[in-house]
């Protein structure tokens, strides 16, 4: 998959290229204008890198269009051991 492509800054699509360009257990993108995001994103990829790193990762993945069309990008990135242990956590409660 190319990068979005200017109609298409929605959610869902920036789900799908961040899954076309990283190896992803869980991707979840939400916001509602358009422009601001909150993510969640779940990759093998992010093993043994600092989180500012594992966001690069994925401002890679959506190319020109982070910083520009997308103003803001709020990530949460997580090891799937991470994501599994929150889960985890979060089950327990």
């Amino acid at each position: 998959m190319s990068f979005l492509e200017p109609d298409m800054y929605d959610p869902k699509a920036i789900e799908a290229a961040i899954a076309a360009h990283l190896p992803c257990l869980h991707v979840q993108v939400e916001g509602k204008d358009g422009v601001h995001f909150t993510g969640l994103v779940v990759s093998e990829a992010f093993r043994g890198k600092r989180k500012v790193q594992q966001h690069q990762l994925v401002y890679q993945a959506l190319g020109p269009a982070m910083g520009t069309e997308i103003h803001a990008l709020a990530l949460t990135t997580l090891t799937p051991e991470e994501w599994e242990r929150l889960r985890s956590e979060l089950e327990s409660r």
